[in-house]
């Protein structure tokens, strides 16, 4: 099994001074290659497009390519419901559209609660969790309803502190209900390593949801949300086992919003 591909990373981090510059996306090219990638998507937060420097990036591939460098960068964004930012964020998507390759939905707040930030994880205990799980996958319908997504990052990220729904069987059925709703609309939900490395110690999505992916055909990306250059394909080997205890036997890879399946 290959795992050539990282669709969920940020060179920005949550720096919004950080910008796209040569020297920046070069270190990223370098770790790549380093760790056996050969495609890899550019997905910071939308919040900070303004690092976004499309000149730069082209520059970069045009780079890669002249030094024949075995590896392709495919520029894109992470668009959420940031109830400040995420206004002006989709207009910006809107207007880049054509110059972006791949577009990943996600959901990081419920209301204005950054429910997956370290400082703000108290506000579980005033929470129902069944019922917050519920607004939870609620919100991640509306993002694919917006119909300007790609694909899912993270689809479970609620569970990020270890929080789980007292009665699983009140959730399955909205579970079962979104994942028939991405199909249909014919995105793709990444399965992710970043969840090993958070403290619930557990991939993105359970394993239980992955197994639902996998009789429902519904296609993936891997990655590994990686928000400095060494963390890319982290965690892979762990992936490889989980990827091939489900039997999946291919990966999707984007240009300008085209998918295709690569064979692992």
């Amino acid at each position: 099994m290959n795992l050539i591909s990282d669709y969920h990373n940020h060179p920005l981090g949550h720096d919004p001074n950080r910008k796209y510059s040569l020297e920046l996306l070069n270190e990223w090219a370098d770790h790549g290659l380093k760790n056996g990638l050969k495609d890899v998507a550019l997905t910071d937060h939308d919040r900070y497009h303004e690092g976004v420097n499309f000149e730069n990036f082209r520059q970069f591939s045009e780079s890669l390519a002249e030094k024949r460098k075995d590896i392709k960068f495919k520029i894109g964004i992470e668009l959420d419901n940031d109830p400040e930012t995420s206004k002006a964020g989709k207009i910006w998507t809107e207007k880049n559209y054509e110059k972006l390759d791949f577009i990943l939905g996600s959901v990081h707040f419920i209301g204005d609660w950054a429910f997956d930030h370290p400082n703000y994880k108290k506000e579980f205990d005033n929470w129902n969790i069944n019922k917050l799980y519920t607004i939870y996958f609620k919100e991640i319908q509306n993002i694919v309803k917006s119909g300007l997504v790609d694909g899912l990052a993270h689809l479970d990220l609620i569970k990020i502190f270890g929080h789980r729904p007292s009665d699983q069987a009140e959730i399955l059925p909205l579970i079962n209900e979104t994942l028939d709703l991405i199909k249909s609309a014919d995105m793709t939900i990444e399965i992710s390593t970043a969840g090993w490395r958070k403290p619930v110690q557990e991939i993105y999505p359970s394993e239980e949801i992955i197994k639902q992916i996998k009789q429902k055909n519904i296609p993936i990306t891997i990655a590994s949300d990686a928000h400095a250059p060494n963390h890319l394909a982290e965690d892979y080997t762990k992936l490889q086992t989980v990827l091939e205890k489900y039997e999946f036997t291919e990966i999707a890879i984007f240009e300008k919003h085209k998918r295709t399946l690569i064979l692992l």
